[in-house]
């Protein structure tokens, strides 16, 4: 058997009110200046001006620049607030957008060139060479896990073309995971972004790469957003529920560093050409693809039934997916959301370069995702 390596290091607070607790950490490592990271829209919502109630005592600017899917220029304005507050630790607070674009900040802030030249793939990858700022991450939303990832997806502005920042350095030095903040979350997105979650989990079990500390988390994590998806959705205020959607996404995203399956390389493509949401492009290619899976990983699918409580392995797996999807509002094939036809071969294109189909339980030709594409279209 080959070597293997293993890392679980994020330190996580986890609970209602945990978001209370931030100041007092940073004061704790004598950082007084921090630059919140978040999106347009959730500056704008009493969420945000709640929780900066909570850091008193402390000097804040908030750079609210993230919009859409991530992209390099939202990184380096984001850098260019961080060194005109003169400061000296990231809160970063949102979806996974906002975290993903918080989690790199630093090495803009700190380091030359453009955050793209960052990325593993780069021709000419720049090494993180400097030590980064502090860094703690609050999530609004139950689906990426982004706060507990050792990744950044950023986009190129020209292209489009999702690039991905891979470090250990650019972790969490802390995660508050505080569930009351997603309790404002409207249903379409509870709904979208519990899928996504879902999907992290079930994607990474199937993977064939040897991990059985990410398997049991994903299974785990599978089970208990099984159970708590609809309920979270239907009822906005149920805490529980709430909490269970919230480490369901953590365990996802923990469970990923095993790596991921077809259905995100078409997610990624869909979020490339579409510009659709993440969660609902996995929501919608999830049943198409996780079918064709089947033969491929038949016992992985029985445990994955199985811990959602349902009969009939594989197929019903599938079937239960349906059903849910449909309980949680998320109805319609890829062209009921404005994918067309003459796009598929590009999807096809964009799908077959990226990285996460290459640890699919099954091998994906360019041939088999364009039937793929078709079949939910």
């Amino acid at each position: 058997m080959a070597l293997s390596s293993f890392s679980f290091p994020t330190a996580i607070r986890f609970g209602p009110g945990a978001r209370k607790e931030v100041a007092e950490h940073l004061r704790a490592q004598g950082l007084t200046r921090p630059l919140i990271v978040t999106d347009k829209a959730l500056a704008a919502l009493p969420v945000l001006a709640e929780f900066r109630s909570h850091l008193q005592g402390l000097d804040v600017a908030v750079y609210a620049g993230v919009a859409g899917n991530p992209t390099a220029r939202q990184a380096m304005e984001g850098a260019k607030a961080f060194r005109a507050h003169g400061a000296d630790c990231v809160i970063g607070f949102g979806g996974g957008a906002a975290l993903d674009v918080a989690k790199v900040v630093g090495i803009a802030a700190t380091h030359e060139g453009d955050i793209i030249e960052y990325a593993w793939d780069h021709p000419q990858v720049r090494p993180i060479a400097k030590a980064l700022p502090y860094f703690v991450a609050l999530p609004t939303t139950a689906g990426t896990g982004s706060e507990v990832g050792r990744s950044a997806v950023i986009s190129e502005e020209d292209t489009h073309l999702k690039r991905v920042v891979f470090s250990p350095k650019i972790l969490a030095r802390q995660v508050f995971a505080d569930p009351e903040l997603t309790l404002a979350l409207p249903p379409h997105v509870t709904a979208a972004t519990g899928m996504d979650a879902l999907t992290h989990n079930i994607e990474s079990y199937l993977s064939p790469a040897y991990h059985p500390l990410c398997d049991g988390i994903a299974l785990e994590g599978t089970r208990i957003a099984a159970r708590s998806l609809v309920t979270a959705v239907r009822e906005p205020a149920n805490i529980a529920a709430r909490s269970d959607m919230m480490m369901a996404s953590m365990m996802g995203a923990i469970a990923f560093q095993k790596d991921l399956g077809a259905v995100h390389a078409c997610a990624h493509a869909l979020g490339a050409v579409c510009d659709l949401h993440h969660g609902l492009a996995n929501a919608l290619m999830i049943e198409t693809v996780l079918a064709w899976n089947i033969e491929a990983a038949t016992d992985k699918f029985e445990e994955l039934a199985h811990v959602c409580r349902l009969g009939g392995g594989g197929p019903g797996l599938v079937r239960w997916l349906g059903h849910l999807k449909q309980q949680i509002g998320i109805t319609g094939t890829l062209a009921s959301h404005g994918v067309k036809k003459e796009q598929i071969p590009r999807l096809v294109e964009v799908a077959s370069k990226d990285i996460c189909h290459q640890t699919n339980p099954r091998p994906v030709t360019p041939a088999d995702f364009e039937r793929l594409f078709q079949a939910a279209l």
